[in-house]
């Protein structure tokens, strides 16, 4: 299936946010259980009517259905349910209602509404002015039908980003499951003198089995290919850092994983959006990002990056340090997984 993977968050037109994020507690460091370490861009300026031309495409595409439609009409994946106008309005009424009702925030969001007064400020003091471009996919991502392949507007983008590297790749990706096409273009790059560092999750930190076990598939011969591996940690030291809501405090924090999509090319230029590195996000799903040329900016991202890959963070993939810490069941699961065909899927 095609799927819109796309993430932007657009205000009056003037300001927009574009990253990993989807709206959900776990990244908003809300949820009891799991969370998810992300990261996004704020920007200003020209860029932001790119991104409304992109979101006024996807709004209006034959692609596209009203909610409600999709509860019409009877079918395996449908419910007989019929709605009118009438009762549309009054739930969208009652849902607004309720979220508009601060008796209803839990306390972590109370907690957020009241860090906005000084959350802005310090905001502000971190913005750099550059060039910034909108990376996006038309809907539908390409008129491949008849395969898994077919690529798409901001693959070629980013792909065209790594054959510029003449120093060095830094990159967070939640997932790494290279194609074939994704590994040449990195063999191209490390014969070029390019050095390569990428931070993905671990099996401990991941709950995408099926995107483990094609990692797992390849991790030998991507370490082999001399790319630097690093797996984050399910409870990295940074985490007590980087939380800021009271869940923090719970005597079991939660597992915290990566979801951040981040490339730096030569410490001067960064990307950051949706995409994986997997053939799902190289083929099938819709991406967006912005690319961003900004020295003080990458130096910045990239020692984030950095920081991530510390052994206090994460464990060293050519040291096969990970596995030992993943639970038995966990282990047989995404051994399963990998004896499935379904790398382009993934």
């Amino acid at each position: 299936n095609q799927r819109m993977h796309d993430k932007t968050f657009i205000v009056d037109g003037k300001v927009a946010i574009t990253g990993g994020r989807n709206m959900a507690d776990e990244y908003f460091d809300y949820d009891h259980e799991y969370n998810f370490r992300d990261r996004d861009a704020l920007v200003l300026g020209e860029v932001v009517n790119k991104m409304q031309i992109s979101f006024e495409n996807f709004w209006a595409s034959e692609l596209s259905a009203k909610v409600e439609e999709l509860y019409d009409g009877i079918g395996l994946m449908q419910k007989n349910v019929k709605v009118n106008d009438k009762v549309i309005a009054q739930t969208y009424r009652e849902l607004h209602d309720y979220a508009k009702s601060s008796d209803n925030f839990a306390p972590e969001i109370h907690e957020a509404i009241n860090r906005v007064p000084t959350a802005f400020p310090r905001l502000s003091e971190q913005i750099v002015w550059g060039a910034v471009d909108f990376l996006s996919d038309v809907p539908g991502k390409n008129d491949n039908r008849f395969s898994l392949g077919g690529k798409g507007r901001t693959t070629n983008a980013l792909a065209q980003l790594v054959v510029s590297a003449q120093k060095s790749l830094v990159i967070q990706s939640p997932y790494l499951v290279l194609s074939d096409d994704a590994k040449a273009l990195f063999a191209d790059a490390l014969k070029r003198g390019v050095r390569i560092r990428i931070n993905t999750n671990s099996l401990a930190s991941s709950d995408n089995l099926q995107a483990s076990s094609g990692y797992r598939n390849q991790r030998d011969s991507l370490l082999k290919m001399g790319l630097e591996i690093f797996e984050y940690k399910p409870a990295p030291e940074i985490r007590s850092k980087l939380f800021q809501s009271a869940i923090s405090g719970k005597i079991k924090p939660p597992i915290f994983a990566l979801h951040a999509k981040t490339m730096v090319v030569d410490s001067n230029t960064t990307y950051i959006g949706t995409y994986n590195l997997d053939p799902r996000s190289e083929n099938l799903n819709t991406e967006v990002g912005v690319v961003i040329q900004n020295e003080t900016l990458a130096r910045i991202v990239e020692g984030a990056i950095e920081t991530d890959m510390r052994p206090e963070n994460s464990w060293n993939a050519a040291k096969g340090e990970a596995d030992g810490s993943v639970s038995f069941l966990k282990r047989s699961k995404v051994r399963f997984w990998q004896m499935m065909p379904i790398k382009p899927l993934l």
